[in-house]
């Protein structure tokens, strides 16, 4: 089976994290977001994916490169030169796929069961298929509307009190049979929410609701890039497979000292040191390459690769991305470390 991965987005929310690397690239866990979801996908059957890029692309390919085998998964890409949204992603795509395929955003974390959504598509026998979940306030999202035979009815964009009885909305995950393709037009600036899917509604395309119970959580803003790690720790989310519950997870080469302090729950990537009587945990994840100084501590953040902590450095509640180093006694508390320098950026504690 086949799968499109809109990944072109700018991630402007997200910056500074993205100022260096497209959005689906940022590290969970220790791996780049994109590479994680293919990894699911595979476990889901699907064996050949589309990457749809446009901003910093060569990232994304020069990474993928060779990795393919690796990853046994089939890996194409269609590069846009000017993005025309969600629509025109997928329709650039549109030789790529003569059968049934999967469309996911790829900036959301969740533990959709990717085949399960794909048996209930063909079930209902829907020509298209959005996978759904359950929110308390609608009012900043687009709402679906559907009946009792879980096939959709209305779109409604951001909802006043009392226009809608739904509280379901748009995962950013989808299944299309590939006739839809012919009702986006070619080369024109697309939104497949707002005109695509009312479009294939007015035109009597059978379109189906999957509603969804489990994690889901986009990584729009860089709290909610924090609060993805912590919920992984937690157990909340199965989204990186492996994981046990309020443990500690180390990687290949690990090295900490016995007077070292790991605090679970965290996790340390391969060929990290973590130097004499520093203290790492809870809720933290480091990647690896890194280095933890004598007697410095690391508590609710989150570290990409190859970062140096000196001697009796403090870092709480914090993002500090790869090549940083964190010099003697510095204190980084309450935002993102980046480039050597602090971002002008508050996280929430």
């Amino acid at each position: 089976m086949k799968a499109l991965l809109l990944a072109g987005g700018l991630g402007t929310r997200l910056r500074p994290l993205t100022d260096d690397l497209p959005k689906p690239m940022v590290p969970i866990m220790g791996k780049p977001l994109l590479e994680r979801i293919i990894l699911n996908l595979k476990k889901s059957g699907v064996d050949e994916v589309v990457i749809s890029t446009h901003y910093k692309s060569d990232y994304i390919e020069n990474y993928f490169k060779g990795k393919s085998k690796e990853l046994g998964v089939k890996i194409h890409y269609v590069t846009e030169e000017t993005p025309l949204g969600t629509g025109g992603a997928i329709k650039n795509a549109e030789k790529f796929f003569d059968d049934t395929f999967l469309i996911l955003n790829s900036d959301i974390v969740s533990d959709i069961d990717y085949a399960d959504l794909v048996k209930y598509h063909k079930r209902r026998r829907a020509q298209v298929t959005i996978a759904s979940i359950e929110v308390r306030d609608t009012s900043q999202y687009g709402v679906i509307e559907f009946d009792s035979k879980g096939f959709i009815t209305a779109f409604k964009e951001k909802p006043k009190p009392g226009e809608s009885n739904s509280k379901y909305i748009n995962a950013g995950v989808y299944v299309f049979e590939p006739e839809v393709l012919k009702e986006i037009p070619a080369n024109t600036q697309v939104s497949v929410e707002r005109e695509t899917y009312p479009l294939l509604l007015s035109k009597g395309y059978k379109m189906a609701i999957y509603k969804f119970t489990g994690y889901w959580m986009d990584i729009g803003t860089v709290d909610k890039y924090k609060k993805v790690h912590e919920d992984i720790l937690k157990g909340k989310s199965r989204f990186v497979a492996g994981l046990s519950t309020r443990g500690i997870i180390l990687g290949e080469n690990v090295k900490i000292h016995p007077t070292a302090s790991v605090i679970g729950p965290a996790y340390i990537g391969d060929n990290t040191e973590v130097d004499a009587y520093a203290t790492v945990g809870p809720y933290t994840v480091i990647g690896s390459n890194c280095r933890i100084g004598q007697e410095s501590k690391v508590s609710n953040s989150v570290l990409w690769d190859n970062i140096k902590v000196r001697r009796f450095a403090r870092l709480e509640n914090s993002v500090v991305t790869s090549e940083c180093v964190v010099e003697v006694n510095m204190e980084i508390k309450n935002t993102v470390f980046t480039a050597n320098k602090l971002a002008d950026i508050t996280l929430t504690p």
